[in-house]
């Protein structure tokens, strides 16, 4: 499925000029793990963009304070959550929670993401996939933190539920996995 991601009116881009957009592919049809692919698109080129150093992907805290990628997952019904970072860098983080910013702890994976980024000069993609439990329906929710040369930051999810960017709202998990 493809979604677009929509930034914030609180934190706009410095040149609303792009867009920015999700393409998710989930397949969990047999076993107890499920396999999400999710790449994001960036509508700009990557130079425009503060776009960490390639790395040895490794888990790291902090990613949100510049440009990350990020996908919320919660089963359908329950309070609790799980939070992915995914930063041009390879480097990543998961969380669990029990509640609404409540709980959180440090996921356990039983593999790391598998991270990339394409740079099409143009614009420039990263893409991210993860492990997930089989056999239930998962609301989503998605976003991205992009941080300009020039220092702006614009915050963009799917949905925005408050006047200040908070993608851990539950309204923001407004897209199904089956």
């Amino acid at each position: 499925m493809q979604l677009n991601l929509l930034p914030h009116p609180a934190a706009l881009p410095s040149k609303p000029d792009f867009k920015v957009w999700a393409n998710v592919d989930h397949a969990g049809a047999f076993g107890a793990t499920a396999t999400t692919n999710i790449w994001f698109g960036v509508g700009a080129p990557a130079s425009r963009f503060v776009i960490p150093e390639a790395e040895e992907p490794s888990r790291a805290d902090g990613l949100w304070k510049t440009t990350c990628f990020e996908a919320f997952l919660r089963e359908t019904g329950s309070d609790a959550y799980q939070e992915w970072n995914f930063a041009p860098s390879g480097q990543w983080a998961a969380y669990g929670f029990s509640g609404y910013r409540q709980g959180m702890t440090e996921l356990e994976v039983g593999a790391p993401p598998y991270i990339r980024m394409e740079d099409n000069l143009i614009w420039w993609t990263l893409g991210a996939t993860i492990a997930v439990e089989s056999g239930k329906t998962w609301d989503l929710g998605l976003s991205a933190v992009l941080e300009e040369t020039d220092g702006t930051k614009s915050y963009w999810a799917l949905a925005h539920a408050s006047d200040k960017p908070d993608f851990h709202a539950p309204d923001c998990f407004v897209a199904k996995l089956p």
